[in-house]
């Protein structure tokens, strides 16, 4: 009894526990933390946030509470300082990335509060519930959209970035802390960035990362992201920091490939580096180096316990128990700089390859390079002068050249760079320096430069005579060097630049290949490695859209095999069997289904000639066919046959034109077609005797130009096209039913339209020849 009074009073204490905290749940409010009121412009707020971001960074305020603080302030001023997010609160109180949804909010709020203060300890339950509190050293890698997207991704071309989806309640997320923890106190050293996304607070940027679940690991290099698939072990986690670098940062040197790579400083215009350790893989360490320098910097490992690598460890008298570096530049026979640890540390190597990024007179082959090697000065304690040989190709100036990097060698100082370029590849830059003067042709001359601002306005000194390279040469130019540590305005002429031309860059094509590949490869890391979720839309599409085509092509491979197996034979015997036959394949060839089972052809009269043609509305056309009292059944026949399949078009109507008639018409209409045929004039003795039957002419009334058909004037080539019928149940005029057309004559009148329903082909498909005329002529 006692045991369950001892029970219901715990039960009764922990609920007044959780009651009073939920009752004292603080809302997060930006206004109150930064001190402002809720009408306070953008000016005061980020006036506001100043000051306490100068008073409570951890760097400057020593107090416990001071990073939480900071954090707390930053947040308050990035919802104050975006209006939407601003606005939203002052509506809802969301504070997240959940807009839309107060009450979800609040909730969400107060039970998190909740679980902040009212929080079991592993002295509890031996479960630590809040993320937050159970590992607070995430708390300085945590990452927040903006600054994602505006610092770590472009700091991502420099070194590859290990990011870490956690969340509140994350059983999972618990089991691979202590994992995590080691390879980050590992990686972090050798210059691999961290970042921790809570995905409960950062949903915008969970979702941008496409982490749908927690924990997730992924990689960030160059801007793109991939994910870490493999059991959360430290071996694993290495090998796949290793995998996001790419594979040709350095190369294995040995006794025979050594010259060969330190030969290539002209070709890549960079110095070369050599690591020398007794290590058999390349440390990673190394390899992150490269990345970060490789713009600079070629790299090369030697794997100082290799058979094949004692020469050149003879020759530049490597300690084999020792970590080595070196850096070559114009010279291989001779390191520019060397240094020996037993333990390389990541500071040691940034600051002597940082103090070695560039050759001793580089070559300027870019605008990138000449603004790093010369930039623009910043006060008169800060000046930058570079001193810029302008030479060409080829042994003639291998000479001048020499003793220009000699004497660079000799007089190198913080404060002077030495350079050169071909003035063959960098013309407009060479030009806008010597103005083309002609004690400079074909002859080296050197510049003394100070650029001014980030346009190419520049002040520069010419030396007055061409560089040649002899001691003349090197004490004139000593002496103006030195002349300008008390004198700038030694530099009296001044310039505007042009931009450098890239000459390293690939042509268009590697370019758009490169491009290609790397398109395909990210689109198959999407698709195979990556998020499935976010890609199951684009795949549904495509699937769907490949179904339906072989769908549609599988459906008419079979209806065209049906149509051919049910098709009869051709018979000769019966004239009403042929005029069936004609149907059935007119019906069937054409796609479109006619609307009557007839062809209605009505006269074009004075009557019909407006209605039918001058206003026709836009879009119709009027098929017109000649022919004369003669022929007119024969011709009405044909003509129905070839065009019935058409009928199914409301757009085409069909006429025909008596020739005895409206002559004059024709001719008229004729005149604009010249290339059509022969064109008679009045005093033409053969005026009255041209055949015009048979010629059909496409009219369209609204843009006034029509199309015209020639009537297939060969003999009687056979077939069922020149084959007579007593009746056509096709046509439908008010004259020509019922009447017979048995003679030769209307067989050869016939023959005239026998290529008529390829031409209407033609005329739908709007690739046939077009004759424009300034007005319709009347019909009298």
């Amino acid at each position: 009894m006692e045991l369950k009074k001892l029970s219901i009073s715990l039960v009764v204490v922990l609920v007044l526990v959780l009651v009073l905290q939920i009752l004292s749940a603080v809302d997060f409010d930006p206004y109150r933390i930064l001190g402002v009121s809720r009408t306070s412009s953008q000016a005061d707020i980020k006036k506001a946030y100043k000051k306490l971001a100068r008073e409570w960074h951890p760097d400057k305020n020593k107090d416990p509470g001071a990073e939480d603080k900071f954090i707390q302030i930053s947040k308050a001023y990035e919802i104050l300082s975006n209006e939407e997010k601003r606005s939203n609160f002052d509506r809802y109180g969301d504070v997240g990335e959940n807009q839309g949804y107060p009450q979800q909010q609040q909730h969400h709020r107060q039970f998190h509060h909740f679980h902040e203060s009212f929080y079991f300890d592993e002295s509890f339950f031996h479960f630590p519930f809040n993320s937050e509190r159970r590992d607070s050293s995430d708390e300085k890698y945590l990452l927040h959209f903006s600054h994602y997207v505006n610092e770590i991704v472009p700091d991502s071309f420099k070194k590859p970035y290990l990011i870490k989806i956690t969340s509140d309640w994350c059983f999972s997320c618990i089991h691979i802390e202590p994992v995590w923890k080691e390879v980050v106190q590992e990686l972090e050293v050798l210059g691999v960035g961290i970042g921790v996304v809570h995905a409960g607070y950062e949903r915008r940027l969970a979702h941008h990362l496409g982490a749908h679940s927690t924990p997730s690991i992924l990689g960030l290099i160059n801007g793109k992201i991939s994910f870490f698939h493999n059991a959360v072990i430290r071996e694993n986690l290495r090998q796949f920091v290793e995998s996001l670098l790419p594979g040709n940062l350095i190369e294995k040197i040995t006794d025979k490939n050594y010259v060969r790579f330190l030969s290539n400083w002209k070709k890549e215009n960079k110095p070369h580096v050599l690591l020398f350790d007794h290590m058999p893989v390349v440390p990673l360490l190394y390899k992150l180096t490269a990345f970060a320098y490789r713009d600079y910097l070629s790299f090369g490992y030697v794997y100082v316990g290799l058979r094949g690598t004692e020469e050149l460890s003879r020759q530049y008298n490597i300690n084999v128990y020792t970590p080595t570096m070196m850096i070559f530049k114009e010279h291989i026979d001779k390191p520019a700089d060397v240094i020996q640890a037993r333990e390389m540390k990541k500071q040691l190597i940034d600051d002597f390859l940082s103090q070695n990024k560039f050759l001793l007179a580089a070559r300027l082959t870019n605008q990138k390079l000449f603004r790093e090697l010369c930039p623009v000065k910043k006060s008169h304690r800060q000046r930058k002068y570079c001193v810029v040989l302008l030479t060409g190709e080829g042994d003639k100036f291998a000479k001048t050249y020499e003793a220009f990097v000699a004497f660079a060698l000799a007089n190198t100082k913080d404060t002077v760079r030495f350079v050169h370029i071909y003035d063959d590849r960098q013309r407009d830059f060479a030009q806008a320096l010597l103005m083309d003067d002609e004690k400079y042709w074909g002859k080296s001359a050197v510049a003394i430069l100070e650029r001014r601002n980030n346009v190419g306005r520049v002040v520069y000194k010419i030396l007055e005579d061409a560089w040649e390279g002899s001691e003349e040469d090197n004490f004139i130019l000593l002496d103006l060097l030195a002349q300008l540590r008390t004198d700038p305005g030694l530099l009296s002429s001044d310039t505007v630049l042009p931009d450098l031309n890239d000459e390293l860059a690939p042509v268009f094509f590697l370019r758009w290949l490169y491009s290609a590949i790397e398109y395909v490869s990210d689109c198959w890391d999407s698709v195979f490695h990556n998020n499935w979720r976010e890609m199951m839309p684009l795949l549904s599409l495509i699937f769907s859209a490949l179904f339906i085509l072989f769908g549609t092509v599988i459906v008419q491979a079979f209806s065209d095999s049906s149509d051919e197996r049910d098709s009869p034979l051709p018979q000769k015997e019966e004239p009403n069997e042929k005029n069936e036959k004609n149907d059935t394949t007119f019906s069937k060839e054409n796609s479109r289904i006619p609307k009557k089972g007839f062809v209605e052809v009505t006269e074009l009269t004075d009557v019909t000639y407006t209605s039918n043609l001058v206003r026709l509305r836009p879009g119709h056309m009027n098929v017109v066919l000649i022919l004369s009292n003669p022929t007119k059944t024969s011709l009405l026949q044909k003509f129905a046959l070839e065009v019935y399949t058409f009928t199914g078009s409301s757009c085409l109507h069909f006429s025909f034109l008596s020739l005895d008639k409206h002559r004059e018409w024709l001719e008229y209409l004729l005149e604009f077609a010249q290339d059509a045929a022969p064109i008679p004039n009045q005093y033409d003795k053969h005026f009255l005797e041209r055949d015009y039957t048979g010629y059909v002419l496409a009219l369209n009334g609204h843009k006034k130009y029509f199309c015209l058909f020639k009537p297939h004037r060969s003999g009687d080539e056979g077939g069922t096209m020149g084959s007579c019928e007593d009746y056509d149940p096709l046509l439908h005029t008010g004259e020509a039913r019922g009447k017979s057309s048995c003679s030769p004559g209307s067989k050869q009148a016939k023959n005239k339209l026998s290529k008529l329903s390829l031409w209407m082909e033609r005329l739908l498909e709007g690739s046939l020849q077009r004759f424009y005329i300034p007005s319709w002529p009347a019909l009298d």
